[in-house]
């Protein structure tokens, strides 16, 4: 065979794989943007239960393994810009694009770290979800569910969700009938109107340390 003959079929055949590889990731993200909020809560937090009953560094509260399961497996499916601008509410608007990325960084970093000791205590919790009302022309829904933990009365945790062009995302969540945007929009108000967004940001990220600080001491 020669040298022609072989080069033409060393680029058929990569034609071919570069075609399939096309095909499997329109597939991977058709799939993704036609799956049903319901079914996209369901996958998510059965991954995130079925990931900490695993990892014993998860459930000795190692935080660094807890933010890289926050970060992989649930805020691909949040829109976290979104949750942080009905936070700070109309003072949204007047921040800079690096304010709005320092304000939705910081209020990330705080809810994992206040949430990461339940995160890692999840192991042996079990969700329960109720039945889901919505229409296929729906742009807006809300999941509900329960999280059954062992020994204790089931916690309300409910989601709101909204259809985007890459599908579902989750942008509130309600734990014992407490929405979280509501619980920090008067709080953010409050210390916007004290010493602006910048004040705000600074705030949250003392805030943060604090939390690390005090995380680590209790590693020793």
């Amino acid at each position: 065979m020669n040298n022609h003959l072989i080069s033409k079929r060393k680029n058929t055949i990569a034609k071919f794989f570069t075609t399939v590889l096309a095909m499997c990731l329109i597939s991977v993200t058709v799939t993704a943007a036609e799956e049903a909020p319901d079914a996209l809560v369901k996958r998510v937090s059965q991954d995130v239960l079925n990931t900490v009953s695993t990892d014993k560094d998860i459930q000795s509260g190692n935080k660094q393994k807890v933010f890289e399961l926050v970060e992989n497996k649930i805020f691909p499916y949040v829109d976290f810009q979104r949750t942080t601008a009905m936070a700070a509410g109309r003072y949204w608007r007047q921040a800079t694009p690096e304010q709005q990325q320092k304000l939705s960084n910081e209020f990330r970093r705080l809810l994992i770290n206040t949430y990461a000791g339940a995160i890692s205590q999840a192991k042996n919790h079990k969700i329960n979800f109720k039945p889901f009302r919505g229409s296929p022309t729906d742009t807006e829904v809300e999941v509900r569910s329960q999280v059954i933990q062992p020994g204790g009365e089931p916690i309300e945790l409910d989601y709101r969700l909204e259809k985007t062009a890459d599908g579902w995302k989750i942008y509130d969540l309600n734990i014992l009938g407490a929405w979280l945007i509501e619980t920090y929009k008067q709080t953010f108000a409050n210390e916007i109107s004290k010493s602006g967004i910048d004040g705000l940001i600074k705030t949250l990220e003392e805030k943060n340390n604090k939390l690390a600080l005090s995380s680590n001491a209790g590693k020793k």
